[in-house]
Parts: structure tokens; sequence; C-alpha cells
């Protein structure tokens, strides 16, 4: 059973962003610093990557742990409600990133995914954002 009604479940997934999430701003804070310049969430692009560098042909993805399946703490919880309708939603949402980043690659891109968990302690200056 979950803990809110179902007026309220709705409203707070309402609240669920797709984009311009708090780990991704803080991202493209600290690579705007660094001298980069990116355009967001292309459309033209397969999965709309969260940022993308034309210049460089790389595209950024910033994954929440829970939402596509991270093999970290957050990433692993399984839901206590509803559990078939999350794990069917989490290994779609797992299997759509696997083809958009197949879709990138062909098409000439540099794909980076970047986890929630992971960017507290990323130097985005290691980041291979720039060809070799």
């Amino acid at each position: 059973m979950d803990v809110f009604s179902r007026e309220k479940r709705s409203e707070v997934m309402r609240r669920v962003k797709g984009k311009d999430t708090n780990p991704e701003v803080s991202l493209r804070k600290k690579l705007f610093a660094l001298g980069y310049r990116y355009r967001l969430n292309v459309k033209g692009l397969p999965g709309k990557p969260d940022i993308v560098f034309p210049k460089y042909n790389t595209v950024i993805f910033v994954h929440g742990c829970f939402w596509h399946g991270h093999h970290c703490k957050r990433g692993k919880r399984v839901p206590k409600t509803n559990v078939a309708y999350w794990t069917g939603k989490i290994a779609r949402n797992k299997a759509r990133d696997k083809e958009n980043a197949a879709a990138l690659k062909k098409l000439g891109w540099r794909v980076i995914t970047l986890w929630e968990c992971e960017l507290k302690a990323l130097d985005p200056a290691t980041l291979p954002i720039k060809p070799a």
C-alpha cells in the first residue's frame, strides 16, 4: 500500500523533472566555468542528450540512479509498491538508453554517461570532451 493517496502520488510524480535537474545544473555550471559552451536537450539527436558539444561531437547524459537502474545503492533500491510496474519501467529505460547511445555512436558522436551518485566527486576537467 502506498503512503500517499492516489491524487497525492500523482502530484508527486508530476514534479519529477526530465530536464534541468539539480545534478545537471551543477555539472553545467562547472563545465561553463571551464570554458565549455554547449547546447541543451537537442531534440534532433537520439535520446535528446542533456548536454551537447557540437564542436567536439560529444554528448553527455546525466542519469538519475533510480530511474536508469544504476548499480549503486540508490539505483538498486526496489519500490515497495507496484514492483512489477517499476521493474519493467526501469528495464525499458535501460534498454532505451542503450539504443540511444548506439544510435549516437553510429552517427559519429562520443557518448558520455554520468550517474547522479558520481557527480559530487567528479572533476569535469577530466571528462573526455575534446578529441584526443
